[in-house]
């Protein structure tokens, strides 16, 4: 799409998923066994038809980069267009609470001054989901929004922890904006942190609130209402969330579902990322998988059920994995038993030892820990 162009925010912060996030952003963490969680909203855009898109990069930015590289995977690395890689803001001036900085766009104007493209979609980087933009540019187009948010509805009020919930008017126009805690029960649409903005408006207001360090683009939108054409355009696919370890395990979980399995990864839109050239994953005669997602360049001789292994796990004869999500290159000794288990990069668990967390609280080993 020439008159489209998008921006991610990579530098989401949270100290909710413990050693997770301790030498990578949220954007990085790997998810589903060969994905990081980057990977979803730049192959939403770049399945919209979105080719030039800017990466807002984290402090701890080389996670990210050795990812993306100059985007070939993605279909990124052209002449005309493609991905560009744009510093943040000091990490002191953005907190956790902080999604769309004001800061961070201020400092990368350039990359919006140099394009003429009508619009600009911007979104966050701590959720899973595979979604065209089509549908919500058409919407934004038709009503001539100046801003359009996008929303999805929900019926648990315990679903919109920190979310903000917008009040809609007739048209789907957006009149107010608010945690939940400030908001009654019957608002139910809540904002997927994902919206669209005229880039002519974006520039002015970068320019009118680039003095202050810590001004959110939704303040900003919030204190302009009433003169701004805002609109809300509802999604109905599969959104997952995540800013805690409880979040990232269940939304890993999630794929074991065969319908948000096919949905995320199975779908008419591919999910992209950095390609690795591994084999198949070798099963000995004493393996024994079950409900479980493995990808390849994996050893497996133990029982594994329920659980996602990513590129590299090794599993020896007699060890027992439930409920567990084990990242790049882990290895698992005889008779080990692990259950609700994270295992970051390059764990090494010995023989006959035993690892559990529980459902509602997962137990996570740390980068390279040897136990």
């Amino acid at each position: 799409m020439r008159s489209v162009i998008g921006i991610i925010f990579g530098n989401t912060r949270s100290d909710l998923l413990q050693g997770l996030t301790r030498e990578r952003p949220i954007a990085a963490v790997p998810f589903g066994g060969k994905f990081r969680i980057l990977d979803f909203p730049l192959s939403s855009f770049v399945n919209t038809g979105i080719r030039t898109v800017g990466l807002i990069t984290p402090q701890h930015y080389r996670p990210v980069l050795d990812h993306t590289g100059a985007g070939r995977d993605w279909y990124l690395d052209r002449k005309a267009g493609g991905l560009f890689i744009l510093p943040g803001a000091n990490h002191g001036l953005i907190n956790e609470q902080s999604q769309f900085n004001i800061k961070d766009l201020a400092l990368n104007i350039e990359f919006l001054e140099k394009d003429v493209s009508e619009n600009v979609v911007i979104a966050n980087c701590n959720q899973v989901y595979n979604l065209n933009y089509r549908d919500a540019l058409n919407f934004h187009e038709k009503k001539q929004a100046d801003i359009t948010m996008l929303y999805k509805e929900s019926e648990y009020p315990g679903d919109l922890e920190e979310r903000i919930i917008l009040s809609l008017g007739d048209g789907q126009t957006v009149q107010a904006l608010a945690h939940q805690e400030e908001s009654p029960l019957s608002l139910r649409p809540y904002f997927i942190d994902m919206f669209i903005i005229r880039r002519k408006l974006l520039l002015e207001l970068i320019k009118g609130y680039k003095t202050i360090d810590k001004v959110d683009i939704l303040e900003a939108m919030k204190d302009n209402l009433d003169v701004l054409k805002v609109y809300a355009f509802k999604v109905d696919t599969y959104i997952g969330r995540i800013r805690s370890v409880l979040d990232y395990f269940n939304r890993n979980m999630d794929l074991l579902k065969p319908e948000i399995r096919k949905e995320l990864l199975l779908s008419k839109n591919q999910l992209f990322t950095k390609i690795r050239d591994k084999p198949p994953t070798f099963y000995g005669l004493s393996a024994n998988v079950r409900d479980s997602l493995l990808t390849g360049d994996c050893s497996v001789e133990g029982d594994i059920e329920h659980s996602i292994l990513s590129r590299g796990a090794v599993i020896k004869p007699g060890a027992k994995i439930k409920n567990c999500i084990l990242l790049q290159k882990c290895f698992i000794g005889e008779n080990a038993i692990l259950e609700n288990v994270i295992l970051d990069k390059f764990v090494e668990v010995k023989a006959g030892n035993v690892l559990k967390g529980s459902m509602d609280n997962p137990l996570v080993i740390s980068k390279r820990s040897v136990i």
